[in-house]
Formats: C-alpha cells, structure tokens, sequence
C-alpha cells in the first residue's frame, strides 16, 4: 500500500457551542477537537483508506496523550511523533461566523513543543521508510522560527530520497511574527521561496498564491497558473481551491489543476453551499482529495473532481477531520447533491 506522510503542528481547538461569541460562552463550557492542517490530511487520507502517517512533536502529558489516541482512532500512524519534556500543546480559539458576520480565530501555539523541537531530533530515514508522498503547509513554517528549519530540512530529506512532495501553501495572515521587524508577508515570502524549489504540486488559493508569492492575478486562472509554475520549475502541478460567497453561511466552492507538462488547467464543478456548517478544514479535505487521486492514478480532471467534493462534503461537517468516505465524494462527484437520507 502506498504510504503518505504529513509533518506539523495538531492543537487542541476550543470552540463555543453553535455560533455563540466568546463573551457569550466564556466562563462556560467551550467544546474541544483537536486540529491542525497536516494532521487533518493525514485523517482525511486515512478514513479513504490510505497509509497515513503524521509527524510532529508533543509533550508528555495526557492532553497530548489523547490527541494522539483520537489520531490512531482515525487509522493514522502516530509512531514517529516525538514525545518531549521541553514545549506545550499549542491551541487556537474559534468562533464560527454567521451570515453577515465573520468567523474569528485567536491563536494561543507560541513555546509549542514542535515549534521549538530542533529537525536534527526526527529521525528521517524511519519517518521516510517506503513514503511516496510527503505533505507540508504553508503553515508550520510560518511559527516559528526553529519550524521553518525544520519544514527545510524535512524537505531537503524528502526529495532526496526523490518522495513526491506537495505543499498546501495555507497563508495565516496572524502567523509569521518569527523575525521582526519584518512584516508577516515579506517574511512568508521570503521563507516560501526559498522552499518551494523542493516542491511538485502546489496548492492553495489564489490569495495564497498572490500574497505570499506576490503573483498579481488578473482574473485568468491559467495565466496565474502559469506565473506559479514559471517561479518553480519543479512543480508538475498547480491545484487552486475557489471560494466566493455572500455571508458567512453562504459559500460557493470549486477548484482547478493545472497541468505542467501540457499547459492544461482542469476546472471542477462548482459548489453552492448553502448551510455551512464548519469552514475550517475544507482546503485540508480538498488537498487529501488530490493527493488519494494521484495514488490512484487518476487522470487530471477526476483528480481536480474527486478533490473539489471532498473540499464541499467537509463544509458539513463538525470539526477539522473530513469524515467522509470515498462512495459520498464519488456521489457528489457523479452529481448527487440533494442530500438525501440514505435508507
């Protein structure tokens, strides 16, 4: 079986019930999963049945204990996380938006235990052993300094052992405090162009691509597409996740792929999600949907298909994790979208 590893930080996710404010919830009871985009791939490939390893640091408690039982309950391989005595658990605050009002996220990850764990502790030919792709965001360079060392050096080591990598670029515009006075853009930049070289397939969304690669984008997918692939000749792909929407509660989602090796971009159908249940996660879910389609070998516009549904199923549902299976993306895929009860 094909093996895929992922490597960044999993928090712990305090979120108020429904779509209560903070000064609403608080004191109060707060519900609590644990996220993260990288380990929310790995469960996203997971629960498709995929060989899914997960790769970060912890600390030795028992929060951290049970983020890596709900991992494993998941089918994900927690073997090569390291168990630390210096670092925290890092962990953010989510406040779900509604209709004219936006959602809001308060990060609470400085001192976390993969932020300051240095690369030279992981021991890669283990975490590499019989991987054929690896995957890494955007955002684990992004908290750190002593992070973005070790997204190079984990990069560095994946592509000599020639492992496909991908990059889920993720820009986080409150991320990226690492080396001031730069400012947060500039620094994201700076660090993502000097990792991009080691990539093969590029995603994110188009303002990802513009603000953290300064690519001015026109409106044509293609061209911008092209601009991505010029700067880093050792993409084979761009994959661009396509968001628009009225309020909070009302989104439309689509993708596209874009071919290097023929200069095609392949688009997918297009979304309207109506009631949205949980935002967060959804760009994780669509890069997991692309990466389980290269494993199958599919072509270019089932992968963009298979990937784009997987992206619109995980805005149903609660938490990070995508728990849907391969039958409901393919259903979607094939046009089945009036949700109805299975019986």
């Amino acid at each position: 079986m094909s093996r895929v590893v992922t490597l960044g930080e999993v928090m712990l996710r305090l979120a108020p019930p429904g779509f209560a404010r903070f000064q609403q919830s608080m004191p109060g009871s707060l519900q609590a999963t644990f996220a993260g985009a990288e380990a929310s791939i790995a469960a996203s490939l997971a629960y498709l049945g995929i060989d899914a390893a997960f790769v970060t640091a912890l600390p030795m408690n028992a929060i951290a204990d049970a983020c890596i039982a709900d991992l494993r309950s998941l089918g994900v391989e927690t073997k090569h996380i390291l168990r630390t005595d210096k670092g925290r658990l890092g962990s953010f605050f989510l406040e779900h938006g509604a209709n004219q009002r936006g959602g809001n996220v308060i990060y609470d990850r400085d001192g976390s235990a993969v932020a300051i764990t240095p690369a030279s502790t992981y021991n890669w030919d283990a975490i590499f052993t019989g991987c054929e792709w690896f995957v890494i965001s955007g955002i684990t360079p992004a908290i750190s300094r002593n992070a973005a060392e070790l997204a190079h050096i984990a990069l560095q080591e994946a592509a000599r052992r020639q492992i496909r990598i991908v990059c889920d670029m993720n820009y986080r515009t409150k991320l990226w405090q690492w080396d001031p006075p730069l400012a947060a853009r500039d620094l994201a930049t700076r660090t993502m162009k000097s990792l991009l070289p080691f990539v093969h397939v590029f995603v994110g969304g188009i303002s990802d691509a513009t603000a953290m690669l300064g690519i001015e984008h026109s409106g044509d997918l293609h061209a911008l597409a092209r601009q991505i692939v010029a700067q880093f000749p050792n993409l084979t792909h761009a994959a661009l996740t396509l968001r628009d929407g009225s309020t909070s509660s009302a989104q439309c989602f689509s993708g596209a792929l874009y071919e290097a090796a023929t200069d095609t971009l392949h688009t997918a159908s297009r979304y309207t999600i109506t009631q949205l249940i949980d935002r967060l996660g959804a760009g994780d879910a669509f890069t997991a949907g692309l990466v389980f389609s290269f494993l199958q070998n599919s072509a270019p516009p089932t992968a963009i298909a298979f990937a784009t549904a997987a992206g619109c199923l995980a805005h149903s549902i609660e938490g990070d994790y995508n728990y849907s299976t391969r039958a409901e993306i393919e259903s979607l895929m094939q046009g089945d979208s009036a949700g109805r009860v299975s019986r």
